[in-house]
């Protein structure tokens, strides 16, 4: 099928041709459609092969676009330039649904939808590059819950991106496989950047500043696939140190403000190379389902495995961080082991672990300098809270890297 190319303008009518109009007597000629209505006609009129271009200027929305045709690009004049506003969105669920492989947007801004702002399902091939997702008024439990958001797809690609003001992750990819998270900027969100469910995925070169929690790995109960073998690396990872704005219940309400790099339930996870610095909280934590629930809001899947195991941390540089714990357990633990004004070390652990495992495989091994890892011993309450030796010296096997096709 022949390439067609769909670029959007709005149709000019002059005060000479009215005028002509009128004087004849004749019928006014229908207005020309708008450019969102013509973008809107575009995606949902797309054919295999369309590249659909926006012009810069902001294009406002008061429902949700869609795009249900594989092999389709849009194109903007850049993040900043070509701005789509959903401010006065009054239906859907999303500002951009797309359930299509083959898919790439790129060079374009997302604002302040009712929902989440670009959501991509169950699609293969997908290329997210220099997208702005932002919702303007700042951080606020009204926002939506994400911002760059593709689900249940395969060899998916966000890169050179930004994403502020998610209500829960800013940059999102849950249950998917083969996927690459990089140059990308986070900020402002309650998680910066997020993997969960999860298999082989890298992430690194981004930023993630001003979130309550960085970079996030999540596994969660009552999905299918479980998620595993993520790297983490070369990521800038400061300050994350705002306060928690996720709607109660929600998988991430539970993140203490002041957290670096979250490793929650997930299994052969490889953090190195990174910059983490002052998050007051720690610099990384890692933890099971068991501590990360706090308000009991789910039941534990029968199927579903609630342990981090096989965490290789190394290489990576620490500054700053630990002086002031995001809840009331954690600043409690804080001040009963190292005094009210200690610090937690840069890794803390909630000590949990699978008693049926424990013995046969490795929960997590630092080779990291002189960097210590606290286990707080939430199992019991706290009651053992203290430094772990015994992870310096271990070795866990690399992972590979992901190889997307086509790259």
């Amino acid at each position: 099928m022949s390439l067609r190319s769909t670029t959007l303008t709005a149709g000019i009518l002059s005060a000479a041709t009215v005028l002509v109009a009128l004087a004849a007597c004749s019928p006014a000629p229908a207005p020309a459609p708008s450019v969102p209505d013509t973008l809107r006609a575009a995606l949902e009129n797309a054919e295999p092969g369309d590249v659909i271009t926006v012009p810069a200027g902001l294009l406002q929305f008061k429902r949700s676009l869609v795009l249900n045709t594989d092999n389709v690009t849009l194109r903007g004049a850049g993040m900043d330039k070509s701005i789509l506003s959903f401010k006065n969105q009054v239906a859907g669920a999303e500002g951009l649904s797309v359930n299509a492989s083959n898919f790439v947007i790129e060079d374009l801004a997302i604002e302040d939808t009712a929902g989440d702002a670009l959501k991509i399902n169950e699609g293969e091939n997908i290329v997210i590059r220099r997208v702005r997702t932002e919702w303007t008024n700042g951080p606020d439990v009204s926002n939506g819950a994400y911002g760059i958001y593709p689900v249940q797809t395969v060899n998916t690609l966000v890169e050179e991106s930004v994403a502020i003001g998610a209500s829960d992750a800013g940059i999102y990819v849950g249950q998917s496989r083969q996927v690459v998270v990089r140059n990308n900027r986070a900020e402002q969100n309650v998680a910066g950047i997020e993997i969960e469910n999860t298999i082989n995925a890298d992430v690194y070169d981004n930023v993630a500043t001003n979130n309550t929690g960085g970079i996030l790995v999540f596994n969660m109960p009552q999905i299918p696939q479980r998620g595993h073998s993520t790297r983490v690396y070369n990521n800038k990872v400061v300050s994350n140190n705002l306060a928690n704005f996720a709607a109660p219940g929600t998988a991430v309400s539970g993140v203490p403000a002041g957290s670096g790099i979250v490793i929650n339930s997930n299994d052969k996870v490889e953090v190195f190379d990174n910059t983490l610095t002052d998050n007051n909280t720690a610099n990384i934590l890692v933890s099971s389902y068991f501590s990360a629930n706090y308000a009991g809001q789910r039941e534990l899947a029968a199927e579903f495995d609630p342990y981090p195991e096989e965490i290789n941390i190394y290489g990576n540089t620490f500054s700053g961080g630990g002086t002031a714990p995001g809840t009331e357990d954690l600043t409690a633990v804080r001040d009963a082991v190292l005094g009210p004004d200690g610090a937690f070390p840069d890794i803390i652990w909630d000590g949990i672990v699978n008693p049926e495992k424990a013995a046969d495989i490795e929960v997590i091994c630092v080779n990291n300098g002189d960097a210590q890892l606290l286990s707080v011993d939430a199992g019991n309450n706290y009651a053992n809270a203290g430094m772990v030796d015994a992870v310096q010296g271990c070795t866990i096997g690399k992972l590979a890297a992901v190889d997307l096709d086509g790259e």
